[in-house]
Formats: C-alpha cells, sequence, structure tokens
C-alpha cells in the first residue's frame, strides 16, 4: 500500500478507537517472519514488545524489509513504517521523515512514550540498515 492511501485511509477515521483497529487490521496483513530470524540478531533493541526486522536489497540497489512483533499493534505500526521505508534507495532512507507522516495521519498524539520509543528504535534501525 502506498504511503498516501494510508494517509488518507487514517484522515478518514475520526477517532482514535477506529485507528487503533485500522492499525490492527494493518498488522494483521504482515507475512509472519519465519522463525529463523527471530533472533538477538535482527531484534530491535528499545521496543517493549518484540520486534524484528530483517533487511533485503533488490537488483536495483532499493531497500526493503521484513518485519515481525508479538504485539498486534505495533505489527501494524511495523506495516505502516515498512510502507514509508520500503523500497527507496538506500541514499534516500536518511531523509525521510517518519514524524510528519505519523502527524498527518493522526498517530502521533495517540502513542504512549513507550511506543514512540520503540517506534524511534524501529526507524533507527532501518536507517542504520541502509547506511551499511
Amino acid at each position: 500500500m502506498q504511503i498516501e492511501e494510508l494517509i488518507e485511509n487514517f484522515e478518514i477515521l475520526e477517532d482514535w478507537e477506529d485507528k487503533y483497529r485500522y492499525l490492527i487490521d494493518l498488522g494483521n496483513k504482515l507475512n509472519s517472519l519465519d522463525e529463523k530470524y527471530k533472533t538477538e540478531e535482527w531484534k530491535v533493541v528499545g521496543c517493549q514488545s518484540q520486534v524484528w526486522l530483517v533487511p533485503h536489497m533488490t537488483d536495483k540497489n532499493d531497500i526493503y524489509f521484513d518485519g515481525d512483533s508479538d504485539a498486534a499493534i505495533v505489527k501494524g505500526l511495523i506495516y505502516v513504517v515498512l510502507s514509508i521505508f520500503n523500497h527507496h534507495p538506500q541514499s534516500q532512507i536518511k531523509d525521510i521523515e517518519v514524524e510528519d507522516i505519523f502527524a498527518k495521519m493522526g498517530l502521533e498524539e495517540h502513542l504512549s512514550p513507550s511506543r514512540r520509543n520503540g517506534l524511534n528504535a524501529m526507524v533507527e534501525k532501518i536507517k542504520f540498515y541502509a547506511q551499511n
């Protein structure tokens, strides 16, 4: 799903409960990560829940990620984050402003401090992978 479509979908939803349910629905669309990747090597440190991100390169030098979590709402956040970052050239990843996108979706103000920290940890991990 394109990020513009996600922003429009979230803008339509007026209350947090609807956005929360939509996030969970999005998380259900994530493919489950193979158990071999659910290790410390791929784990995102700084998330309250268990989160794993695995980078892949395309033959066009674009980067994309697979991700998973043990928490339904976090899986939805992963879906949104991956929609933002997947299939961009590595050189563009560092310039993507996730906070602005989350603000447009109306999610920023509803995330608890621990969820925000986890979101920041995911973004930092993605940017780290894109640098290497």
